[in-house]
């Protein structure tokens, strides 16, 4: 499986971005898959709903499956943060990986970032960033990337992992 990520700080629009060039994947054929970052505890179940009640009586892991999807719940119950490469080893096998977050990763990444919303390009200090998206011209040492063109950032991406384009 071929892993890249798309890094940025908040609002910069990665999330944005990666739902333009799922698509574009998908329709070359490519089984893609992503792993999402979050910094602050979250939960996409309910309280008062049976997996919920369930985790909070001390199950470690709680599937829900339907005919539409299923999801695993994994309560850390105070173990460390899984490792990335840990979380890739437990995706079914796919052509591409999508990362979003996870600034300080081996993974290579594109930035993505956004001039107007105040905050400082993680490149050069951040971790194996190969390239920049942003919507503002930049002179850097890596490509630039104009973020409102999701074709020539999915090319681009295809190129880096080894895909055809």
């Amino acid at each position: 499986m071929k892993v890249f990520g798309i890094t940025g700080y908040s609002g910069s629009g990665k999330t944005t971005l990666l739902e333009k060039l799922i698509p574009r994947f998908v329709a070359r054929g490519l089984k893609v898959s992503l792993i999402k970052h979050a910094h602050h505890g979250f939960d996409v179940d309910k309280p008062g709903k049976d997996s919920y009640r369930h985790r909070q009586a001390g199950a470690r892991e709680v599937m829900l499956v339907s005919d539409q999807r299923w999801v695993l719940m994994h309560e850390m119950r105070g173990a460390e943060e899984t490792t990335l490469a840990a979380q890739v080893a437990l995706l079914s096998p796919c052509d591409l990986v999508l990362i979003e977050g996870y600034k300080s990763s081996e993974v290579a990444k594109l930035e993505v970032h956004r001039p107007a919303n105040g905050k400082p390009l993680i490149y050069p200090g951040g971790s194996n960033i190969v390239a920049v998206a942003s919507d503002a011209r930049l002179e850097l040492d890596v490509p630039w990337l104009d973020l409102d063109d999701a074709a020539a950032i999915s090319e681009f991406i295809l190129r880096r992992v080894g895909l055809p384009c």
